[in-house]
């Protein structure tokens, strides 16, 4: 059954939640998760104080966003990857920004049937993207999702893209660590760079690199390789590495990881890691702020009117969009 079927609590239940996440509960933490997902003002500020009561069980897990082009294996990679850890004793939480889910809802079915291994983990949690509306809505959620799951005492959040573009770089900024996933063979590899992907990650890893595929993803890190010395590095102080892997095979994982724990200890050791993570709660902050105020003009009542006739001049070339924003934050008094 999906986590969405519960129903999002009231305020007087945070003291139960606190304890319920900090104790692990799993049907606790998906109520909690439901209760920040909720648009309901109430349950908002439930939610805000909620997460603000378990803010000092945080920061504590390894963050690491995942994309890639659809067809690359991202579910199945995430599925061994996920396993792979949790067999390490790692507990670990898959969460989603999916900006289509804004229009779709999303499905936890697709989610649950992509992932068989950890769908069937106890040591792990599956949560597809939020309804949001937006993606800096979606995003928001899901970082605060994130906070709940650390809480809870998962020490592994992976963060899945299922979408392209501003998504990529969203869960870039939410993450410790930004895995770019490749496939061998496919003539992508300088479009891959083009897109400014290969400029956001932290690693590249080329999957399928199993049977006959094994010369092409070799050639094909080869190439990422040498496209990566003509690019400015994310970090002066790491080296993106290139690898391949596979991930029907379980090939490569192991190895694949330990360079996920070598750039945690590296960030760590230099002082990069936590001014990444500061710079990356003042930008949430500042994205909140815009989708509030997003919330704010769309639902006012003395817009509701006046939007649909200043988007439509817009559009046509009647109105600059200044002028446009002009009199929209006249019409609130700002």
């Amino acid at each position: 059954m999906s986590p969405r079927t519960h129903t999002a609590p009231s305020a007087p239940d945070i003291d139960r939640l606190v304890a319920g996440v900090r104790a692990g509960q799993r049907a606790v933490l998906a109520r909690a998760i439901t209760l920040a997902e909720s648009k309901r003002a109430d349950h908002q500020l439930a939610a805000r104080a909620l997460v603000q009561a378990l803010l000092p069980d945080t920061g504590q897990a390894l963050r690491v966003g995942i994309t890639g082009a659809p067809g690359v294996g991202k579910s199945t990679t995430i599925d061994a990857l996920g396993a792979y850890l949790t067999g390490q004793g790692h507990k670990v939480a898959v969460l989603a920004v999916d900006p289509s889910s804004a229009r779709t809802g999303g499905s936890i079915l697709g989610d649950k049937t992509r992932m068989a291994q950890l769908s069937a983990d106890p040591h792990a949690f599956i949560r597809p993207s939020p309804s949001a509306g937006t993606l800096g809505g979606v995003a928001a959620k899901t970082r605060e999702t994130m906070l709940i799951c650390e809480a809870a005492g998962y020490d592994v959040i992976l963060v899945e893209t299922v979408g392209t573009g501003q998504s990529e770089t969203t869960v870039a900024d939410m993450t410790d660590f930004f895995l770019a996933l490749m496939l061998p063979g496919a003539g992508d590899e300088l479009q891959g760079i083009k897109k400014g992907l290969v400029e956001l990650a932290d690693m590249i890893a080329v999957n399928k690199a199993d049977g006959d595929n094994l010369p092409r993803a070799r050639t094909a890190a080869a190439e990422y390789r040498a496209a990566l010395h003509i690019l400015s590095p994310r970090s002066p102080n790491w080296q993106v590495p290139v690898v391949t892997y596979s991930a029907y095979t379980g090939d490569g994982l192991a190895a694949l990881w330990a360079k996920v724990v070598e750039h945690r200890d590296t960030m760590t050791k230099t002082g990069e890691l936590a001014a990444r993570r500061r710079d990356q709660q003042v930008k949430w902050m500042w994205s909140m702020v815009e989708d509030r105020m997003r919330t704010r003009i769309t639902s006012d009542p003395s817009l509701a009117a006046k939007l649909p006739r200043l988007e439509a001049d817009v559009a046509d070339g009647r109105l600059s969009p200044a002028v446009a924003v002009d009199r929209i934050f006249a019409a609130l008094g700002w």
